[in-house]
Formats: structure tokens, sequence, C-alpha cells
């Protein structure tokens, strides 16, 4: 094939005009052709044509203040409940601000061109362009010191397992309150999606749990256990020949959480595998500044973190993540029925033990 990729061979921009009755699917499909337009296309269609079919394990990063722009309730639990992601790493503000919406509290729409000083002097908290009532972060602060001094979390455990039993506590106060379900917390674990925070002290969780412990209380996060967790979530994957794809909203910590599972398979356990099979993310972060965030999937490959021969199937677009969601929400919805729930979170003992397992062999032969 030429350099260019078999020019004649391509399709021509020749777009039909956008009319009163397009769908969402033909609006992407037919109209988003170039530019970051097009790499939308291409993370809609790789994730609901690939990365769902049902042998594909799909884990998804989620950065950014995403939670408080009402994207949970939009995006998150649709995707949750339709089996679309099997396992999560999110920081733990998104996890924070997702908590609001259970307790009944109401973020508003706000403006950023405004006197942040008249702000606080209200009692207003501004992210961007949302205001919260500064009094709903005292009151979330005061239900997670009430969850948190309750005997089953006297004890070392992992973020997952933290998040599940915290979702019960979300769940019922959903079930008090009377209303729809709004809490990403509460259907992961519904359906047994576990959601790991690969800073769980860089939020206002943490910090709440950071000073409970000043005063005796006995929760403390075994983040080795979440490195462990994950990698033989992928393991358990690639050794029942199902595939792994990730979907990364932004960059940061839980990006690089996601991707490292492969490198703790193959470069720190000493098992063999290939990387991920999918890889879609959505980011406004640079190539090269050398950043993670901005890291593309290609040198993810020379990590290992991805397998060469399927970056074919990887995407990057460069777009408020805000903009892609809803979209490739919206996409997949329409054009992929639902999945069976995996309910990672009700095998991550036994999937352990595997790794474990297969890891001690590798031990025993180098010894």
């Amino acid at each position: 094939m030429s350099r260019s990729g078999g020019y004649r061979s391509r399709p021509r921009i020749e777009p039909r005009p956008i009319d009163a009755n397009i769908s969402l699917t033909d609006l992407v499909d037919r109209t988003f052709l170039a530019y970051n337009g097009a790499r939308l296309r291409e993370a809609c269609q790789v994730f609901t044509r690939k990365m769902l079919e049902d042998d594909v394990l799909v884990g998804l990063s989620i950065t950014g203040a995403l939670t408080p722009a009402g994207l949970g309730m939009a995006a998150f639990i649709p995707l949750i409940e339709n089996g679309f992601v099997d396992w999560i790493v999110s920081t733990g503000a998104n996890l924070y601000h997702d908590t609001h919406f259970s307790l009944g509290m109401d973020l508003r729409v706000g403006s950023p061109f405004v006197d942040d000083t008249e702000l606080h002097r209200e009692g207003i908290v501004r992210i961007y362009d949302i205001f919260l009532d500064h009094k709903h972060l005292l009151d979330t602060d005061s239900f997670y010191r009430h969850v948190v001094a309750q005997e089953e979390f006297q004890t070392a455990m992992s973020t997952a397992e933290f998040h599940h039993r915290l979702g019960k506590y979300v769940l019922e106060r959903e079930r008090v309150l009377g209303g729809k379900p709004r809490s990403l917390l509460g259907a992961a674990c519904t359906h047994g999606v576990p959601i790991y925070t690969s800073s769980p002290g860089d939020s206002a969780i943490g910090m709440n749990i950071a000073a409970l412990a000043l005063v005796g209380n006995k929760l403390t996060f075994d983040v080795s256990r979440d490195v462990n967790e994950t990698a033989a979530i992928v393991f358990d994957a690639k050794r029942h020949d199902r595939r792994s794809g990730v979907l990364l909203l932004g960059g940061g910590s839980p990006k690089n959480f996601v991707l490292q599972t492969e490198p703790q398979i193959q470069e720190v356990l000493g098992l063999v595998d290939r990387g991920h099979d999918f890889f879609v993310q959505i980011t406004d972060a640079r190539p090269d500044t050398g950043g993670l965030s901005g890291a593309t999937p290609a040198e993810a490959v020379s990590w290992g973190k991805v397998d060469p021969d399927a970056l074919p199937n990887t995407v990057v677009c460069y777009l408020d993540t805000t903009v892609a969601l809803p979209i490739l929400t919206a996409y997949a919805l329409a054009n992929h029925p639902p999945r069976p729930h995996k309910r990672l979170y009700d095998r991550r003992e036994e999937m352990l033990q595997s790794l474990e397992r297969e890891y001690r062999k590798v031990r025993a032969t180098h010894a």
C-alpha cells in the first residue's frame, strides 16, 4: 500500500445535509468526518462495536469533576446498568461529590464569570460554572464520618471493598428519600462493579478518614491489595480467553492505575501477557509535555500496557469529556444491547488467589 494509505479507496467526504430528524447515530457516523469529530466517531465505534463484545472486560478511569456536572446520573449509571462497564478507577473527589446527589443535596448551574469573594461571603463553593452550598460539604463530611464509625469499617480493606460497603449506605439513603437512583456508588454496588481509588488520601473522603484516625478509628486502605486486585481482574480475563479494554476519561493517576495492571502482570510478577486489547481515551492533555495524561497508546506499547497488535483498536480523542461522554454513551445505548453483568466485585478473592498461585509458581522456578 502507498504512503497515502490507499487514497482512492477511502470514503469521500460528502455528508448529507443535517436535518431535524437525524438520529445521534447518523450524526456521529455521517457528519463527524474530520479532526477530533472523526476521533470521537472512531471512539464511539470502537467502544460500541468492539469493546462491548461479550468476551471483553471493560475498565473505566474517571478524572476531572464529572459527577458534579451530573455525568454520574446521565452517563455512568446507564453504562453500569447496561453492563457496559465492568470495573472502575476513579478519583476520590468524583465519588465524594457523587454522594451529594444520593443525600438529596442540590448542585446548581452557575457561571465562571462571578465575584468569588461574594460567593465566599454567601457560603457558595464554585467548581468552574457549578455552584454548591458550602453547607452541603459539611453535611456530606458528617455522613462519611457517621458511616466510617460503624463497626464493619474498623479494619484494613481495599478501596473496592470500602466503596462497596459505602454503596449500601448510599442506597439506603436513596431508598429513604424515595427518589430514583442518583449515585454511581449505589449503581456499582448493586451490579457488583468494583470501584478503586488510586490515591485514596487525595479527596474529602480520605481527609475525613484521616481525621477519624486521630481519635482511634481503625479504617485503613490496603493499597497493595488494590494493585494486586486490579492486576488479578485483567489476568483472570486473559487466562480465560477474554480480552481487556480500557475507556480512559482524562488522565492522571486513575489512567495510570488502570494501565499499570499489565506491567504489574508482566514486569513485576513475571507472568506472560501482551497488554490491553482496546484503548479509548478522551483527553485534553498534550503528549509532548511528557506527562502520563497525554501519553498515547503507541507509547503505552513500549511499557507493555497495550498489545502491539491492538494499535488499530486504539483511539485518542482530544476533547472535553463533558462533550464526548454523553455522545459516546448515547451512541452505545442506541447501538448495542445490554450485556450481562460480570459482577467482578463478587469474584475478587477468587481472582486474587489465582494470581497468587501463578506468581508463586514463577518464583519457585527462579528460586
